[in-house]
């Protein structure tokens, strides 16, 4: 790859009086080629082969920037964080695996500020473009081989996937989507180590066991026949105790399992030990604690949870998410019947807190237009309700034989 880009932008950057650079997707520079002079100058700032450049290392600059942002920038002298590179300004572009979808370099364009055009960004874009085509070739070249092989096979192999998880041939339904999680970071190679010969198992996004084998560089997945998961069943609303039920289980929940299941059943896909904390607790968390509380709930649940990240491996079927599909459904007898009251109202995570008042706000609109007196009547027994003003003087306008019109009007007193 590099004497692609060395040949589409180094005769330029020599010409210039610029400087052509190639990092790693930490933003270790790999290598350089430009004005000798520049070059020198760019020594006495690091910009040098095995420095790094990457945002937490020197702020903002062309490399670091282009990495953290997923796309082209040009930074103009004032605009790095770092004084001594003012006199300098930098056309960077990230340069993305299409195997694996991650950015895997840059390349970038340096100079003095006043010689280097912002137009220039463009030519940079244009050439890690041209990087991701010749990528992307290879790609197609090694899925034609895998392909090739994988049609050799009798009976019935399975699916085939890259090495990155990418889904090559076998799902034409497209169940699996574009790729697979091999276990560890979305994207990252998984080089079998010499115990897994004979392969491995996986759980799949949707809870289905699955057999992972390694062929000709690439896997086959193999989806095994077992029972099906228990659903994992979770009555998070209202001000009793929360539970949760696993199969023929049900126990109570302290309020932080209840918050993290809770969080796990609002992203599917999973999240980090990290971003659990900062959900939880803002930037005050602690992922130690985390992955703590996480170990004793994977303790009471098993198999409900997985990990790397952690995520809930089997069917779920939440109160909260239970009123979330009644909200857009013509039922509001049903949906009053589902609301026994807010989503854990003693949390004090930012985001149970924004879903549940987002929740009472939705069911309080969703009743008052559509509900009639039982829907209203429910509604004015949760906690959030039973001095809801407009809810108890709808309810005090039935006719006064109705025992709620009475109810209500003494609650309004009161």
């Amino acid at each position: 790859m590099l004497p692609l880009l060395a040949q589409t932008l180094s005769g330029l950057a020599d010409e210039t009086g610029h400087i052509m650079i190639v990092t790693d997707s930490d933003g270790r520079v790999l290598w350089r080629e430009g004005n000798y002079s520049v070059m020198c100058r760019a020594d006495r700032v690091g910009l040098a082969a095995g420095h790094q450049w990457g945002e937490p290392d020197v702020g903002t600059n062309g490399i670091g920037t282009a990495l953290a942002t997923g796309r082209p920038v040009h930074v103009y002298s004032e605009e790095h964080l770092m004084r001594v590179l003012h006199i300098w300004s930098c056309s960077a572009a990230p340069i993305t695996d299409p195997d694996s979808g991650r950015v895997i370099g840059c390349v970038d364009v340096s100079g003095t500020a006043p010689s280097l055009h912002p137009a220039t960004v463009a030519l940079v874009a244009a050439t890690a473009k041209l990087a991701e085509t010749q990528l992307a070739l290879r790609m197609h070249e090694r899925d034609e081989r895998l392909r090739r092989r994988y049609e050799s096979l009798r009976g019935r192999p399975g699916i085939l996937l890259s090495s990155t998880g990418r889904v090559i041939s076998g799902d034409p339904g497209g169940d699996l989507g574009e790729r697979v999680h091999l276990g560890g970071p979305l994207g990252e190679r998984l080089h079998p180590a010499p115990t897994d010969r004979g392969g491995r198992r996986l759980v799949l996004r949707d809870g289905t066991a699955a057999f992972l084998e390694p062929f000709a560089g690439g896997f086959l997945l193999r989806p095994t026949p077992s029972a099906a998961p228990p659903t994992l069943t979770l009555s998070l609303l209202g001000e009793g105790t929360p539970t949760a039920s696993f199969g023929d289980d049900t126990r109570p929940l302290s309020l932080r399992h209840a918050e993290l299941l809770a969080l796990l059943t609002l992203h599917p896909h999973g999240l980090t030990a990290e971003q659990l904390s900062f959900h939880l607790y803002g930037d005050d968390g602690n992922p130690v604690t985390i992955r703590a509380e996480i170990h004793r709930l994977r303790g009471q649940l098993g198999e409900a949870i997985a990990a790397k990240p952690y995520r809930l491996a089997c069917p779920v079927e939440a109160d909260f998410m239970t009123v979330r599909r009644l909200l857009t459904s013509d039922d509001p007898a049903g949906l009053a019947r589902a609301y026994p009251g807010p989503l854990l109202p003693r949390s004090e995570s930012p985001e149970i807190r924004r879903e549940r008042d987002e929740l009472e706000a939705q069911v309080r609109a969703y009743l008052l237009r559509r509900g009639g007196p039982e829907e209203l009547w429910a509604y004015a027994q949760t906690c959030n309700g039973r001095d809801d003003y407009e809810v108890l003087e709808r309810l005090a306008a039935l006719p006064a034989t109705d025992l709620r019109s009475a109810a209500a009007r003494s609650r309004l007193l009161s």
